[in-house]
């Protein structure tokens, strides 16, 4: 371990209480995608007075850039993290449980954007004998397709990188272990809505209604071959229904 690495651990070991007390705080206080101006607010005043440049709004987004110019030559190195949250409602029961109602950080990316903070933090302080320069990318909306990622992109975000990280929490790894994959490690994503509309009619008489749930039973069940009989055994993709709402329309004359 270099002398400059055992300084940047200590630090990160040091600046422990304040990750944690960032990360309850962006739990407490979760925004959807495209709608984080309050996360982004909260993210730049953290470098306000700081040793570094910050840029807000990247793409017209909510979208948080922070440059870090080392002392020493070198290559550019970006690092990024999401701050979107889910539509999802908590019932954790922890004492900085979301508060706002129907949105919970359920993926990580209240620790994602926790951890960069004090992370960026720490190389501010040790800018000094930081070889190249390091780019730090807060970035929206990375839980709605096509995500905020790209309006970032072409804004710039990536202009004089040689190498970029993105990293992401795992559930499905022991704690304390740190994969490292190159390329892609996750497939992209989109999303699909159909809506399937028949006759309605009672349980009792099926022969006078055309029955819209089985037929959406039927549709879910072909669809799977998409996978199977349409994309080549050598690729990787994934069809998912998530949802799935019969409703009953009533007319009355």
């Amino acid at each position: 371990m270099t002398t400059l690495q055992a300084q940047l651990f200590t630090l990160l070991n040091e600046k422990e209480a304040e990750m944690i007390k960032i990360r309850r705080h962006l739990h407490r206080h979760p925004e959807l995608s495209f709608q984080e101006t309050e996360t982004a607010k909260y993210i730049a005043a953290f470098y306000e007075g700081k040793d570094c440049v910050v840029k807000t709004q990247i793409g017209g987004q909510n979208g948080v850039l922070i440059d870090i110019k080392g002392g020493l030559p070198g290559p550019s190195l970006a690092i990024r993290a999401d701050f979107d949250a889910l539509p999802i409602k908590e019932a954790t029961g922890l004492p900085f449980a979301s508060e706002n109602e129907g949105v919970m950080h359920a993926c990580g990316h209240d620790g994602h954007t926790a951890y960069m903070m004090v992370l960026a933090d720490c190389l501010i302080e040790l800018k000094a004998q930081l070889p190249g320069s390091v780019r730090i990318i807060h970035q929206p909306a990375e839980e709605v397709p096509p995500g905020g990622s790209i309006g970032m992109i072409k804004a710039g975000c990536l202009e004089g990188i040689d190498n970029v990280f993105g990293i992401h929490v795992m559930s499905n790894m022991e704690v304390g272990t740190v994969g490292i994959h190159p390329g892609s490690v996750h497939t992209g994503r989109a999303t699909f809505k159909v809506k399937l509309q028949g006759k309605g009619g009672h349980g009792s008489t099926p022969q006078d209604a055309n029955d819209t749930i089985v037929a959406g039973a039927q549709f879910i069940n072909a669809i799977q071959t998409i996978v199977s009989r349409r994309v080549s055994p050598f690729d990787s993709a994934t069809v998912t229904i998530g949802s799935f709402d019969g409703k009953r329309l009533s007319q009355c004359h």
